[in-house]
C-alpha cells in the first residue's frame, strides 16, 4: 500500500482507531486508558472530530470538537493516584508517531507529530501545575 498524507475525516479516523488499538494493548497506558474509557465508540469519534478541528483548522468542517482535554487528563491522574508520568506520554508519543509513519506520510502527517508532541507537553505540564494547586490546599 503506497502512504498517502491525512486528508479526510476517514484518513483521521483510521489514524485513531489504529493508535488507540495499540494503546488498548500497551502494558503502560492499555490498563489506565481500558479503565477510564467507557464506550469507545464514542471515544474513537470524539478523537477523530478533536483530530480533525486540529489538524484541518481552516477548512470548513462537519463538526467542531468542543471539549477541555485538560480537564480530562487531569481526571484520570487524579482517578489513577496522581501516577500519570512522562513516562506515559512518551509511551503515547512514540505509538502516535508509529501509528502515522506506518499509514502516513507528507505535511498533514508531520503536523500531526508535532501538535501530538506539544499537546502531550502541555497537557503533562497541566497536570503537574493541578497537583501542585491541590497540595497547596
Amino acid at each position: 500500500m503506497e502512504k498517502k498524507d491525512i486528508n479526510t475525516r476517514e484518513d483521521v479516523y483510521l489514524l485513531v482507531s489504529s493508535f488507540y488499538t495499540k494503546v488498548r494493548k500497551d502494558d503502560l497506558l492499555g490498563p489506565i486508558f481500558n479503565t477510564a474509557i467507557k464506550d469507545w465508540d464514542e471515544h474513537l469519534d470524539r478523537l477523530t472530530t478533536f483530530w480533525e478541528t486540529s489538524l484541518f483548522m481552516t477548512r470548513k468542517l462537519e463538526q467542531k470538537y468542543i471539549g477541555n482535554p485538560m480537564e480530562a487528563h487531569v481526571k484520570v491522574d487524579r482517578d489513577n493516584n496522581h501516577s500519570i508520568t512522562e513516562l506515559h506520554f512518551g509511551v503515547w508519543l512514540n505509538l502516535w508517531y508509529q501509528t502515522i509513519d506506518e499509514l502516513f506520510v507528507g505535511e498533514y502527517a508531520d503536523v500531526a507529530k508535532r501538535r501530538a508532541r506539544k499537546m502531550g507537553t502541555f497537557l503533562h505540564l497541566k497536570i503537574f501545575e493541578e497537583r501542585q494547586k491541590h497540595k497547596k490546599d
